[in-house]
């Protein structure tokens, strides 16, 4: 990345935005702070961050709408911050299109870690992502993040956009679970598998058609793309 990276830290304890801050810029990181999700919102086309932290609990607009609206314009890497350990919580935000989480409390170096880790697996996958898809009844495009399937334009998540993207670029390759967690949502990802089989459900939800190529399930071991 080119100049230098800004990370946009969104939590609603000053404190704590203070801290986060401190350490980003001792380790090169140009840093905006901002304490209300709606504040986010409206500053976050206008800073243009690199990454964004965002905590959940957040005034007027908590961090699940925030994520949603920023995924509504931008891919950007957001690292979720939450006081809350429930699974729930870490499935929910993932879902909605955020790339890691960390639960509070947490040590500073390990939180420079997640997001030197985030950004290098946002660099790598920008070079992987430009390649394009077209098939019989299938057109990905990562430049637009579209898929027009059949002719029209499917609305997908990030999250099911990049399985998609990720499978279809190496057809016939079988990936486990464990793998397509890797390669997509992160190394320190700590939720279960069951993530990748709610993603390829809902996939396979919005193309029904008989295709020549499909996204097959091979038992016990993951999926593949197959044509």
């Amino acid at each position: 990345m080119a100049g230098k990276i800004k990370i946009f830290i969104v939590d609603d304890d000053t404190h704590i935005a203070e801290l986060i801050s401190l350490y980003l810029n001792k380790e090169g990181f140009e840093t905006r702070e901002v304490h209300n999700g709606r504040k986010a919102v409206e500053e976050f086309a206008s800073y243009a961050p690199h990454l964004v932290l965002l905590d959940i609990m957040l005034p007027e607009m908590d961090g699940y709408q925030v994520c949603r609206e920023i995924r509504k314009s931008s891919s950007v890497p957001i690292i979720m911050l939450t006081a809350r350990g429930e699974t729930f919580d870490k499935v929910l935000g993932l879902e909605l299109g955020a790339d890691d989480y960390i639960v509070k409390p947490f040590e500073p170096k390990e939180l420079v870690a997640r997001v030197k880790a985030v950004l290098r697996r946002y660099e790598n996958k920008e070079v992987d992502m430009t390649k394009q898809v077209v098939l019989p009844n299938l057109a990905i495009n990562h430049t637009t993040y579209t898929v027009t399937y059949h002719g029209k334009v499917l609305e997908l998540p990030p999250k099911e956009f990049e399985l998609l993207h990720f499978l279809a670029t190496h057809p016939g390759q079988v990936f486990t679970r464990d793998t397509l967690l890797d390669k997509l949502w992160g190394y320190e990802f700590m939720g279960d598998t069951r993530t990748v089989d709610v993603h390829i459900k809902r996939l396979r939800e919005k193309m029904t058609e008989n295709d020549v190529w499909s996204i097959k399930t091979v038992w016990g071991v993951g999926y593949k793309f197959e044509i």
